[in-house]
Order: C-alpha cells, then structure tokens, then sequence
C-alpha cells in the first residue's frame, strides 16, 4: 500500500508538472498577444509617419510652384518698369518746343548760342546712366534668377527623394498590412486555445481531487485493517483477501486513470493537428478564392466581349434581311436611294407620334441595340421636316407637344429611376441636336460636311432651347432626390455600424452594451450593399446613353450626401467616436475611391466632397495630448468647422486600456488655435445641398441618314425622306 500511495504521489507530481507547463504556455501566449499590441502601436505610429510625409511632399511641390510664380512675375515686373521707363524718356523730352525753336527765323540764334549742342550732350549723359542703371538692375535680376533656379533644382531633388522614400513606406506599410492580417487572424485562434487549455484544466482538476479521495478512503482502510488485525488473527485470513480485493480494486482504478490520462494526451495531440490542418486548409481555401475570383473576372470580361460581338452581328443581320426584302420588293430599282435625315408625318398623326414614342415607350426593352438618344434622334427628324417645310404651326405645335409630352412622362413616374435617366437622357439629347443642326458657327465645328448640310433652315429654336434646359433641370432634380431617398437608409449602417475589420473592431465601447442590439438589427447593410447601389446607379445611367459628364455631377452629389450623412450621424453618436471607428471610416473611405477608380471616374471632384469625412476619421486616430499635436489638428482640419472639431474631441470615447479621454485642457488649446479662423457656427451638414448642374454641349457623330427607326417603336406612320 505504500508503494501503491508513492506512486500515486508521483503522478500527482507529473500533474503538477503538466499544469505548470500549461501555465508557462499561458505566459508565453500573453507575451505575444502584447507583443502583438506593440506592433500594433508601431503601425499606428508608422501611419502618422506616412501623413507626415505626405504633408512635407504637398508643401515642397507648393513652395516650387510659387518659387516659378515669384520668378515669372519678377521677370514681368522688369519688363514693365523697361518699358515705363522708355516711356518717361520719350515723354520728358518735348519733340514740339525744339521743332517751333527749330524755325527758319531762329536758326541761326540757335547756332550762336550752342543750345542744340548742350541738349544733345546732355541726352547722351542720361543715356548713359540710364543704360548702366539698367545694366546693374539686370545683373542683380539674372543673380536673383540663379538663385531661384538652383532652390527649384534643390526642391526638386529633395521632392524626388521624398517620393522614393514615400514608395518605400508604402511598400514597408503594405508588408506591414500583410502581417497585420496574418496576425488578426491567429489573434482569432487564441480564444479557442484559451478554452480548450481551461477545458484541460478543469479535468485535470478533477482528476486530483478523485486522486485525493481515494488516498484518503485508502488511509482509512488501511488503519482499519490495523485495527483489525491487532484485534484477532483469526479473522487475518479473511482480511488478506479483503485487502488482495481491495488491491485489485485499486489497480484496476490505476489502470483506468493512466488509461484517461493518456486519453487526454492523445486528444490535446488530435487539437493540435487539428489546428496545424485547419490552418493550412484556410490558407488553400484562400487561394482558391483569389483563383476563382481571377476565372470570374476573365469570364466576364469574355461575356462583355461575346455580347458586344452578338450585337454587332444581330445588327448586320437586320441590315441584310431589310436589305434583302428592299431587293425582293423593288427588283428593277434604278440605284440606291440616298436619305436626307428627315421623317415625314401627317399633323394628324402628330398625337400618335408622342404617345408611341414618349408617353408609351419603355427604357429597358429600348436600351439594348439602339444607340444613345434615339427618340431624341427620330423627333428631331420631324422637326427638320417641318423646318424644310417652312411651316411655322406644324413646327410649334410639334415643339409644344414634345415638352408637354416629356414633362407628362416625367409626371407620372416621379418615383422610377430607370424611366428618369432614360428621359433626362434623351431630353439632353434632343437639346444637343438643337444646338449642334442650328446653324451657329460656336456649335458647327465639330460636324462633318453631310452634318452642315442637315442644319436647320428657315426657323431659329434658341427659345425652345432654354424651355427645354429648364425641363432637364428639373428632371435632374427628381432624379438626383430618388437616388439620394434608396441610398440614404444604407449610408449610416454600412459607412458606420457595419464593421469589416474585424480584427480591429472586435470590441465594443465600455458604457454602450445596451446600444448594440439595435445596431445589430441594421447588419443587413454593409459597405458592399452602398457600393452596389453606386454600381446600380451607374449602369443604368450608362445604359440610357447619359453623357458622362452629367454621371460625374450625380456621383460627386452621391458622394457629398454620403459624407454628409455619415459626418452628422457621427456628431450625434458618441459610442461612433474612437479611433478604431476611424480606422473603420477611413476603410469605407478607400472602398469608395477604388470605386471612383474602377469606373475612371477619379478625375471627378466626387473625392473632393468626403474630405471633410477623411478629416474626422483622421482626427480620432490621431494623437490628442501634445501641444504639437493640437497645432497638426488646426493645420490638417481645414474642411471642418471649428464646432464640428470641438464636437468630436469632447464625444470622443476611448474603447481599449492603451487609449485616454481627449483632456479638456487640449480641447481648450485647440480652440484657442480655431478662434482665428472664420467660419460657420453650424454643426449639422446640410444633406439637401444640391450643387448647381450644367449640361455641357457633345455632338452627335450619328449621321441622320443612316438612323433607322426599330419596329417595336410602332411608328409606321413616319416616312423616311
């Protein structure tokens, strides 16, 4: 029995062991989640380095720009100042006086005297001092010009080194990203080590205490066979195989905890490789996705292609069988018919023609095979029509009926996108062919010979082209207000609430538990449900023929209203206030402008309107302390009004051990760097701000010769002339 309770003190000990290795991995994973928490606070600090740099950059490039300025305009100066001079001479010397001294009477007093000689003398004099003034100013301009020179070839050098060393953060920053992730993602793995170490544990205690128990029933038996056999011998033989049975017993319990412990070290052995597969199969698994992903654009790109080759070919089979049937009709045909771009209608059939082609007339079975603006194209050939026919009621009663018919069409679907894009389309268009065949010199220039000889005639529709400016107006107007009601539900739970960072944002502010439930009802949205409502909102305006730059005036509106939404949401939230929500915002920020890039439309001033948005995710991650760092805020926040500033330094909220409460000292340094700038007091971004629109002048390149009106149009009536 002793050699039974030594060895079960040992594998108590071997316990202990164990568990004191399981503390010492404990440890170690502490010290790597803190190290972790380092790197972190290095990439933060490497981010603010990175801004930095960029400043240096931009001040660098705006210091050699006005160093050329300086230069150009001192260079202007000295030719003023020549010619101001020149001009002084030229004035100071009086040409009239010498010429009445110059006389025949007094020509010889003139002689006597020798006046004529001392003016001459004395113009020579000024001559000279004139000629070294200049001489000695143009020295001291071309030294000045030298110097500015060599500062620009100094700046340019160092912005040149600034740029190189800028890739080179971008590239330390992109590595940096890369094991960032890689990172997050075995942050992800260590709760459920944690669990499975605590689960371990926790049988491990059990063990013991079973192991404590049965040494104490062994104590007790043990002491009471003593008793017993000090008591009789008789009874020593049924005691021995008592205690033979109990010995068995005990083994039997020995063999059944070796056997569990070794069931233990075999599972946590199976955990590992459990780990170790899954790990290697995530990282097949992304692969995999990268490869799809490439298969699946190459395929689209490979439909587009086929589409727009079967579009090619159903539109040269149509040409053929029209042809084909003209031939079979009209065997002995003299040649073929040349068309002078007009339709020919009755003024009875001019209610048929707008309510087929405008008040009738569907978007999406129009949009494929038919080239932009084609209604836009087919009125204006019935109004040539009329034009030739010098008849001045069939014309205004044809205009009339076209902006009535457009403005009912309008009217009554106020609430479709799709039908507002399409007229606002053609509504354009219409005015473009007004002004491009309206004879005028500004608008000609781009037609080719057979375009100038389709120009309207006998009538001048200027009026009719401010009528229908005004009309796009307003449809522009509606359109722009249906946009802005579909994507304005979606702005705040996707640039906000929604969270794709997770390994960033996985922690919830202390002191808004009871928030999070209903934020979480608005998880339905995220970043990608915006960016494909803006893809939405593009296609459609690209299938309906919408001249591109009026899509780049409703995105930068799209835009302005999505940072203005967030931007307000953010002053009246303060669980939003952190600098990881600003490292989430700052994210939504780079989804949105690589949309701007996809759709080469980063030209637009669409970026230009979240800059106020860019500013305040950059003020919650910056540094809140420092009197340095309250000067960076009142140079980097110029966007933002000194009420929007004080508003997010007093909400914002520390989420993690590592961030402090912005101070109400700094705050006050801070205002009291703002209190000289002169701005507005409004703290709310006004959301139904519309920016002025303007409708810029495209020429067709259609020929009206060769427009062919579709059947399903229904406008047989019409004859092509």
């Amino acid at each position: 029995y002793e050699k039974q309770i030594w060895s079960l003190k040992g594998e108590i000990q071997a316990l202990k062991d164990e568990k004191m290795q399981l503390h010492h991995q404990l440890e170690e994973e502490r010290v790597t989640s803190s190290g972790l928490k380092g790197e972190v606070a290095q990439l933060s600090k490497q981010t603010k380095i990175v801004s930095e740099l960029e400043k240096e950059i931009e001040l660098l490039q705006t210091q050699k720009i006005d160093v050329e300025k300086h230069v150009q305009s001192q260079k202007r100066e000295m030719r003023e100042k020549m010619s101001e001079i020149t001009k002084q001479l030229l004035e100071s010397y009086d040409i009239e006086g010498v010429r009445s001294r110059l006389s025949v009477e007094d020509l010889g007093h003139l002689n006597e005297d020798g006046e004529l000689w001392f003016a001459y003398e004395g113009l020579k004099k000024a001559t000279r001092v004139l000629e070294s003034h200049f001489q000695s100013q143009k020295d001291c301009y071309e030294k000045e010009i030298e110097a500015l020179n060599f500062k620009v070839m100094h700046l340019s050098q160092e912005i040149n080194h600034l740029q190189k060393f800028f890739r080179e953060e971008n590239d330390i920053n992109e590595s940096i990203r890369h094991e960032v992730t890689r990172l997050t993602s075995e942050n992800m793995m260590i709760p459920g080590f944690k669990q499975q170490i605590a689960e371990l544990e926790k049988q491990k205690q059990d063990l013991e205490i079973r192991l404590n128990e049965q040494t104490e029933k062994t104590r007790g038996k043990l002491e009471e066979l003593s008793h017993q056999l000090n008591r009789s011998c008789e009874e020593a033989g049924t005691q021995r195989r008592i205690i033979e049975v109990q010995s068995e017993i005990h083994t039997k319990e020995k063999e059944k905890f070796i056997g569990k412990i070794q069931e233990m070290e075999e599972v946590t052995e199976q955990l590992k490789k459990q780990f170790e597969t899954e790990s290697e199969v995530k990282s097949s698994f992304l692969q995999e996705v990268s490869r799809l992903t490439v298969e699946n654009r190459n395929l689209e790109e490979e439909l587009d292609m086929k589409d727009r080759v079967i579009k090619k070919l159903q539109d040269q089979v149509k040409t053929l069988t029209k042809t084909t049937e003209k031939t079979n009709d009209v065997h002995l045909s003299p040649g073929p018919k040349e068309y002078l771009g007009m339709l020919e209608y009755k003024r009875e059939d001019e209610a048929k023609l707008i309510q087929n082609l405008i008040l009738d007339l569907k978007p999406r079975g129009v949009v494929v095979n038919m080239i932009p603006g084609l209604p836009a194209h087919i009125l204006f050939m019935c109004v040539r029509y009329a034009d030739s026919l010098n008849d001045a009621d069939m014309l205004k009663s044809l205009m009339n009926s076209t902006i009535n018919g457009i403005k009912q069409v309008v009217k009554e679907h106020l609430e479709d996108f799709e039908m507002l894009s399409f007229w606002l389309s053609n509504t354009c268009h219409f005015l473009n062919c007004l002004k491009q065949y309206s004879g005028e010199e500004e608008f000609m220039k781009h037609n080719s010979p057979c375009q100038n000889k389709n120009c309207l005639r006998n009538f001048d529709l200027s009026e009719y082209r401010q009528i229908l400016s005004d009309v796009a107006i307003r449809i522009y107007h509606q359109f722009i207000i249906i946009m802005e009601n579909n994507i304005q539900p979606i702005i705040v739970p996707g640039m906000l609430e929604y969270e794709s960072l997770q390994g960033i944002s996985g922690l919830k502010p202390t002191g808004f538990w009871k928030r999070s439930s209903s934020i979480d009802d608005t998880d339905a949205y995220t970043m990608t449900s915006v960016l494909q409502q803006l893809s939405y909102f593009y296609s459609t305006m690209c299938q309906n023929g919408l001249d591109p730059e009026l899509v780049r005036q409703a995105v930068k509106q799209l835009f302005f209203l999505i940072g203005a939404v967030t931007l307000n949401s953010l002053f009246l939230r303060k669980d939003m206030c952190s600098c990881r929500k600003g490292m989430q915002i700052r994210c939504n920020i780079s989804y949105l402008e690589e949309w701007l890039k996809d759709k080469n439309l980063q030209n637009s001033l669409a970026k230009e309107t979240l800059e106020p948005l860019s500013q305040a995710a950059w003020l919650l991650q910056v540094k809140k302390t420092t009197d340095r760092d309250a000067k960076e805020i009142y140079e980097r926040c110029t966007s933002l009004s000194v009420v929007q500033i004080i508003k997010i330094l007093n909400s914002y909220t520390p989420i993690d051990d590592f961030e402090k409460r912005v101070t109400p000292s700094f705050v006050r340094k801070v205002q009291a760097l703002l209190n000289s700038r002169e701005d507005s007091s409004q703290l709310m971004l006004d959301t139904k701000y519309l920016f002025q629109v303007t409708f810029p002048f495209t020429p067709s390149l259609h020929a009206l010769e060769m427009i062919q009106i579709p059947s399903s149009f229904k406008l047989g009536f019409l004859n092509r002339l």
